[in-house]
């Protein structure tokens, strides 16, 4: 299995809530196991620059290939990039 953790900031703190909406949309990807979309709780004290966090498992490297390549993500992509600051990515292979 592997978890797909994304981290983004919003550069307008006002669209926050705008980003969280369009990366909702890739939940209607069929290749993940487990979807959500997360507003950051900022309760961590050395850091609160995170927004938002998107979450997800896949069965195996060829469902996470098939999610990335379907449309929807290359349009999510192209609504949330301008609004984002920053985007951190990580795939975790569990056990």
């Amino acid at each position: 299995m592997i978890r797909h953790i994304v981290f983004f900031s919003a550069r307008q703190k006002q669209d926050v809530e705008m980003i969280r909406e369009e990366l909702s949309a890739l939940g209607n990807i069929p290749h993940s196991t487990v979807f959500e979309v997360t507003v950051n709780t900022k309760v961590d004290w050395y850091s609160d620059e995170i927004d938002i966090v998107v979450y997800a498992e896949f069965a195996d490297q060829a469902a996470l290939d098939a999610y990335k390549a379907d449309p929807i993500y290359d349009r999510t992509t192209q609504r949330v990039r301008p609004m984002r600051e920053l985007r951190f990515s990580a795939d975790v292979v569990a056990a």
